[in-house]
C-alpha cells in the first residue's frame, strides 16, 4: 500500500561562509593615518588626502627641491625631510617658524628674496606615504656600493614612490616608530653644544645659501631683457 521505501539523498547545500572581516571604508588612507596617530604620535587633520597637523610636534622648513638636495650633499644634521614634487620639507622644532624671520636677519639672508618659508602651528603639510620594509635587502650586496657613496656624499636613499603617485609627498629621510620626534628635531637650543647635533642656525643658514645659488643660476639663465626687468 505505502510502497517500497525511497532513499535518502544527502543535502548538497553549499556550507555557509564564514563571516569576513569588515571592510576599512578608509582603506589605504585609514592605515597610513593610524600609523601618523598610534606609532608616531603625530596629530593629523580629517578629511582626504591625509595631512599633519604642523605646530604641536615639530615646524617645517619648506625649500626648493633643488636648493634642499644642495644642502644634504653638505652633510648638515637635519631631523626628518620629506619631497613633495619640487619642493623639500624639513622639518625642525616647534616654534622654529617665528624665529625664521630674525634668523635670516642675523644671518645677513634678510635683505634678499629667498624662495624659502617656514610652516608653523596651524598649517598643515601632505602626509608621505610610510616607509615601506626594506624589500631590496636581498639585493644589498649589489648596491652596497651605491648606497656608501650615498651615504658619504650626504645623500638620502629617497623611499621608492608608489606607482600612480607622482607628486606625491614621499620621506627621504622618514621619522623613526617610538622614538621622540623631538630629540632629532635641529634647534637653537643645540647651537654650540655639539658639533653633530642638529644645529637649526646652521641648517638655515646652509639652505638660504643654497637657495640663493639657485636664484642666480636662474636668473642668469633667463634672457637678457628679462634680466633686466628684474633688477
Amino acid at each position: 500500500m505505502f510502497g517500497a521505501p525511497q532513499p535518502v539523498i544527502a543535502s548538497s547545500a553549499p556550507p555557509v561562509p564564514l563571516p569576513r572581516r569588515p571592510l576599512d571604508p578608509a582603506g589605504a588612507s585609514g592605515q597610513v593615518r593610524r600609523w601618523y596617530e598610534n606609532e608616531l604620535r603625530w596629530p593629523t587633520v580629517p578629511g582626504d588626502p591625509l595631512r599633519l597637523a604642523v605646530g604641536p610636534r615639530y615646524d617645517v622648513l619648506d625649500v626648493p627641491a633643488e636648493a634642499g638636495h644642495a644642502a644634504l650633499r653638505r652633510s648638515v644634521p637635519t631631523g626628518p625631510v620629506a619631497l613633495h614634487g619640487d619642493r623639500m620639507l624639513l622639518l625642525v622644532a616647534a616654534g622654529s617658524a617665528q624665529e625664521l624671520p630674525g634668523l635670516l636677519e642675523w644671518l645677513d639672508w634678510g635683505c634678499l628674496a629667498l624662495d624659502l618659508a617656514a610652516i608653523g602651528a596651524g598649517g598643515v603639510m601632505d602626509a608621505p606615504s610610510p616607509p615601506e620594509p626594506r624589500r631590496e635587502r636581498a639585493a644589498l650586496p649589489a648596491r652596497a656600493s651605491h648606497a656608501a657613496a650615498s651615504r658619504e656624499a650626504g645623500v638620502p636613499l629617497s623611499v621608492p614612490c608608489p606607482a600612480g603617485s607622482q607628486g606625491a609627498a614621499v620621506w627621504l629621510r622618514p621619522p623613526e616608530p617610538g622614538c621622540e620626534v623631538e630629540a632629532s628635531l635641529p634647534t637653537l637650543s643645540a647651537l654650540g653644544a655639539d658639533g653633530n647635533a642638529p644645529d637649526l642656525v646652521r641648517l638655515v643658514n646652509t639652505v638660504a645659501t643654497q637657495c640663493h645659488r639657485l636664484r642666480l643660476r636662474r636668473a642668469c639663465a633667463q634672457p637678457p631683457a628679462l634680466r633686466a626687468q628684474g633688477r
